[in-house]
């Protein structure tokens, strides 16, 4: 008998009659034997739809002014469709209690909207667990010192449901999604993307931060830290399919590069779409400038990915770097009015039309010119490159969005993903 955590994304608990087939597919395991934790999202659109309630109330942006009520209010989307699923159970015939974060407990800090976990008490789950009950735990949310609900950010159900299986040391954590793995890039931008068996956790890290949305980077964070076996796969399978070969389907995340692995040099091709660059022009070139700027804006809890500073002249530099789109405009106005008159710079631009593309393979540690191959297929199709970024497996460049399709699909052909592995 294993202890096994599913998680059922908001697509996958999208109506009554989907939370009816979730909680079939879990009695299915239960009734194997095994022990079940199951973590669920909002129903699909509830989070937007209660966020939107607040926005007609409070039209402006509202800022950390409302953050902790905003956390109040989206974290009863998880709720509802944790009790849902929990009376859809006991329809079946099963014990099965549902818990809200505060309720574990799943312990935060209290950076609301953006929470991390500190810790989680799983003593009352294991106690339901040993009587025979199936938990259902609410994901993307938990409690801070203060008592205050606090939620874990957009994708946090991942991070709760891989938080959740590492404090339990589950055997296996499942995460159920609308697609049945992990592709070589998204299929609705190449048809032709192969879905991948196995994937290694470095890669599945690179693609999660370079932009795949199949699992949320800090799911992912989590997983690696406490070596939690993880496998993406489809809700949309009936949910009577033999669980043997259930728990065989999907693409398995994995933590040893053995014989078994798929070893292409290039696994995949992520993107991002959601990105701004942030130019200030005319930096004083002096020790310590690059903290004077991003030290402010990670203040202001906006995290910043690609950092290009350029080479100095008459004693100025520009410097540029990129931060999620929803942040574009929140840093920009901090360094108009906050940097800038400190550092005395010329100027702040930004561009808030470009995407970020990304090749990613354990494969290019011992493989010579892969960046290269990329730089000459994008100036083939005519694709200007603004910024590059790279780790030992993967290489990012920053280009305008309209390219952005046609950047993927011809990265896409060049690197054989297309092609079925032998």
């Amino acid at each position: 008998m294993a202890l096994i955590v599913h998680k059922y994304g908001g697509t996958s608990m999208g109506s009554t009659e989907r939370i009816r087939n979730v909680a079939k597919r879990v009695a299915k395991w239960a009734r194997a034997g095994h022990q079940m934790v199951v973590v669920p999202s909002a129903m699909s659109g509830e989070t937007n739809r209660l966020l939107g309630l607040a926005k007609e109330l409070a039209p402006t942006k509202p800022g950390d002014a409302y953050s902790r009520e905003l956390d109040a209010l989206a974290a009863t989307g998880e709720q509802a469709s944790s009790a849902l699923l929990a009376i859809a159970l006991q329809a079946e015939g099963m014990q099965a209690v549902s818990y809200a974060g505060w309720q574990v407990t799943i312990k935060t800090n209290n950076a609301y909207t953006k929470a991390r976990i500190e810790s989680i008490d799983d003593e009352r789950v294991r106690a339901d667990l040993s009587a025979g009950k199936v938990v259902i735990i609410t994901g993307f949310q938990g409690v801070d010192d203060g008592g205050n609900v606090t939620t874990l950010g957009r994708g946090g159900s991942d991070t709760s449901a891989v938080a959740v299986a590492a404090a339990l040391k589950a055997h296996e954590c499942l995460i159920y999604t609308d697609v049945d793995g992990v592709y070589t890039t998204d299929p609705r931008v190449v048809p032709e993307a192969r879905r991948l068996h196995t994937v290694s956790f470095e890669e599945m890290l690179e693609m999660a931060s370079m932009g795949s949305k199949v699992l949320q980077i800090r799911s992912v964070e989590f997983a690696g830290k406490y070596k939690v076996p993880l496998r993406v796969l489809s809700s949309f399978t009936e949910w009577d399919i033999d669980i043997n070969e259930e728990a065989k389907s999907g693409t398995l995340i994995s933590f040893e590069e053995d014989e078994n692995m798929e070893q292409a040099i290039v696994s995949g091709i992520a993107f991002n779409r959601d990105e701004a660059k942030i130019s200030v022009l005319g930096v004083p070139d002096t020790p310590g400038i690059a903290y004077q700027i991003l030290g402010a804006v990670a203040d202001a809890n906006i995290e910043v990915d690609v950092i290009i500073q350029n080479i100095s002249k008459d004693g100025k530099t520009d410097f540029s770097f990129t931060v999620h789109r929803n942040d574009y405009s929140k840093a920009v106005d901090l360094l108009k009015t906050q940097v800038l008159p400190k550092l005395g710079a010329q100027e702040v631009t930004g561009d808030a039309k470009i995407c970020k593309v990304s090749i990613v393979g354990i494969g290019m540690r011992s493989h010579v010119g892969i960046a290269s191959k990329m730089f000459r297929v994008l100036s083939e199709e005519g694709i200007n490159i603004q910024m590059i970024s790279t780790s030992e497996i993967k290489t990012s460049v920053v280009i305008d969005e309209k390219y952005m399709e046609l950047a993927v699909r011809a990265l896409h052909k060049a690197f054989d993903l297309d092609q079925p592995t032998v």
